[in-house]
């Protein structure tokens, strides 16, 4: 019977079970006496490997014999018992998980501020007996979504804090999320899952889903390990053994099912079988139960014998407690876990916890650890701190990365390599870039900006700068903008001379004003507006009708490559209001003109934009005026005659007073009609009063 062997990614021990299992080993190395305060794992096989080494097992610290080492198992335990332990004088080896205590400290820091702390778990499992060991008395623990609705109908607090067991379902806990009530002011989730558990579950659910029989390896009483067997018994037929030699009573049952599978998928089918492992199950064990079921079915998979494999397991086992780690030395690490918003836990090979802290992942204080690593990424990092005491290692790859950072930095110096960064503040006397973990100095003289300009304009924007200073020992670098910017306008200038000829079109931004016009940048290089080219209109100044930073549509009017001057009109000849006036105007016709201005000879009349036409004084009435303002002032509305269009110099010549004599003409003339055609009957009315 043909078979496929697949073994789930995230099978065995996890992060925090393997660190406490070696955390035993290397005290029995060590010659210490060790006692564990109950079963250091969930695995029979492991435990009764250290048993066999000397480590005993206590349930109360009152049971230590003098000199003999208190090792606290993965679990972790109430602080009371911390206290029971501290009062022996016995020597204590601390192996809670860190996922574990990060728990502890929630529940810790919570209780004491009066808030109620609800934990979801089993709580019969040791794990949330060390949680419930952590509060003031006021927690409470719910197995599933029906516990906590009834403590949700029953009476919820004021003040409620939600953890959960690390190894507690995912799928579950998301349930339990959606039951508690929206806006409460002050309810806190802390998710508190192990990632490395999800994942396990995760990878066991799809393996199964693939597969036509399923294997569990681990412990009975290892909660995870159930977890995983449920997972998988949904999806096909499974198995939970804690050994090889479980695997080989069932051998029979095994085959049985494997062979209702081909009798129903046909002769020619190849039985697909996975194996997935709990969180207590060490390596070896795994390695044993791949080669019996490679020993049940005709698989072409050739692996040792189990014994070997335990061999195998002690001789990794010796080299990581052989392994050294100081301060200072650069290493290679595994993401083990994400630990929410703070801290990324990391496998060195050593029997150290390794740790990042968000600050020593990354200066960029935006960013969460999950979005820049994930479980299985390797890290190269730099120690910056070892407690042997505690058995972790802090690390940091934020450091590493200034070190390849100014490697870089130092080689873009060589080739005057244009680099980018983001400035992250500002400082006295400049500015401090960030360029791929190394900050880099740019004096306010090279920031590109004009003396005494408000450097924060250029705060957590993006810049380009060269390196022109380097101080290796110190490892400092100091860069220019201005430089960068200089080079690209020279290049810019070059360009511009080679293409641009007269008439050409640009849009550009207004960089500058004067009294005299506008500076435009045409693309790197600026040229010159005149006031007079600014409007059709008369403008004192320019700042009239532009402003720094206006965007102008210009064309170029000269060009003089001997002193780089460039003569750039505006105004389009379609928009000259003469133009507009005289092909929609005419003399003798008559307007409304609006009075624009007052003289001692006359007043200026506003006939249109930009066109005024000057009322002499002998042109504003018929009678004579001394005074102008007698007859009319600015902002009248007055209606005049074109007497006279001078394109020449053009001048408009108009008549408030041809206006009205050009009205008396007209009553005149009316007056003469009427008088024309009412001659007859006036004659004869005499020789009638007469007949009568």
């Amino acid at each position: 019977m043909k078979a496929e062997i697949t073994t789930a990614k995230s099978a065995g021990f996890c992060f925090g079970v393997d660190r406490a299992v070696k955390l035993v080993y290397q005290a029995l190395r060590e010659g210490k006496r060790v006692a564990t305060l109950g079963p250091i794992v969930h695995n029979d096989a492991v435990v009764s490997d250290l048993a066999a080494k000397g480590a005993g097992i206590i349930h109360d610290p009152a049971e230590l014999e003098p000199g003999e080492t208190l090792i606290i198992r993965a679990h972790g335990v109430p602080k009371a018992v911390y206290a029971q332990a501290e009062a022996t004088g016995n020597p204590v080896i601390d192996a809670t998980c860190p996922f574990v205590a990060r728990i502890h400290k929630i529940a810790a820091e919570q209780s004491a501020q009066g808030v109620h702390v609800w934990i979801a778990g089993d709580p019969q499992h040791p794990e949330v007996q060390g949680i419930v060991g952590h509060c003031d008395e006021n927690c409470t623990v719910f197995r599933d979504e029906k516990e906590l609705r009834c403590l949700i109908d029953r009476s919820l607090p004021k003040r409620v804090a939600i953890v959960a067991q690390t190894t507690y379902n995912k799928l579950l806990w998301g349930e339990c999320i959606g039951l508690l009530p929206a806006g409460h002011p002050d309810l806190q989730v802390y998710d508190t899952i192990c990632n490395a558990t999800a994942a396990r579950q995760s990878d066991a659910d799809q393996l199964s889903h693939d597969s036509d029989l399923m294997i569990v390896a681990g412990g009975r009483h290892s909660s995870n390990t159930v977890k995983l067997y449920d997972v998988c018994s949904r999806n096909c037929p499974a198995w939970l053994i804690e050994n090889a030699q479980e695997l080989a009573e069932c051998a029979g049952e095994i085959r049985a099912a494997a062979e209702a599978v081909i009798a129903e998928k046909g002769p020619d089918h190849v039985l697909k079988i996975g194996i997935t492992a709990g969180a207590s199950t060490p390596s070896h064990i795994i390695k044993e139960v791949q080669t019996n079921m490679s020993g049940i079915f005709d698989t072409d998979t050739i692996t040792p014998e189990s014994e070997e494999f335990a061999a195998a397991f002690e001789e990794e086992l010796d080299k990581t407690f052989t392994k050294k780690i100081r301060k200072g030395d650069r290493v290679t690490g595994i993401v083990a876990s994400i630990s929410g918003n703070n801290e990324v836990m990391v496998d060195v090979g050593a029997k150290q916890t390794g740790y990042i802290t968000l600050s020593e992942l990354t200066s960029d204080t935006s960013k969460k650890p999950s979005d820049l690593v994930k479980v299985g990424d390797e890290l190269e990092l730099v120690v910056i701190q070892v407690n042997d005491a505690e058995g972790t290692v802090q690390l940091s790859k934020r450091r590493v990365d200034e070190m390849v950072g100014f490697e870089n930095i130092l080689k873009a110096r060589e080739a005057n390599e244009v680099l980018e960064g983001t400035v992250i503040s500002v400082v006295k006397g400049g500015l401090v870039a960030d360029c791929n973990g190394v900050h880099v100095f740019i004096p306010a003289s090279q920031s590109g900006l004009g003396r005494g300009a408000d450097l924060n304009v250029l705060l957590k924007t993006p810049v380009r700068f060269v390196i022109i200073d380097v101080n290796e020992q110190r490892r400092r670098a100091v860069g220019s903008i201005r430089q960068v910017q200089k080079t690209e306008r020279d290049a810019a200038k070059a360009k511009f001379w080679e293409n641009a000829k007269v008439g050409d079109v640009y849009t550009g931004e207004v960089k500058s004003l004067t009294s005299y016009g506008a500076f435009v940048d045409l693309g790197g290089i600026d040229g010159m507006v005149h006031v007079s080219e600014l409007s059709w209109s008369r403008i004192h100044q320019p700042s009239d009708v532009v402003a720094v930073g206006d965007t102008l549509e210009v064309y170029i009017k000269a060009l003089d490559p001997e002193t780089g001057r460039i003569s750039l009109g505006h105004r389009r000849p379609e928009d000259n209001p003469w133009t507009k006036f005289t092909s929609q105007y005419s003399v003798g016709d008559i307007v409304e003109a609006s009075i624009a201005s007052v003289t001692a000879f006359g007043a200026f009349a506003r006939i249109a934009d930009g066109i005024d036409g000057l009322i002499h004084i002998s042109q504003l009435s018929n009678e004579r005026v001394t005074n102008v303002k007698d007859v009319v002032n600015v902002g009248d509305t007055v209606t005049v005659k074109i007497t006279a269009i001078d394109s020449e110099k053009q001048r408009i010549s108009l008549s408030m007073r041809a206006v009205s004599d050009d009205a008396a003409a007209e009553e005149a003339q009316e007056a003469d009609e009427v008088v024309y055609s009412d001659d007859a009957p006036a004659a004869e009315a005499p020789a009638e009063d007469a007949a009568e």
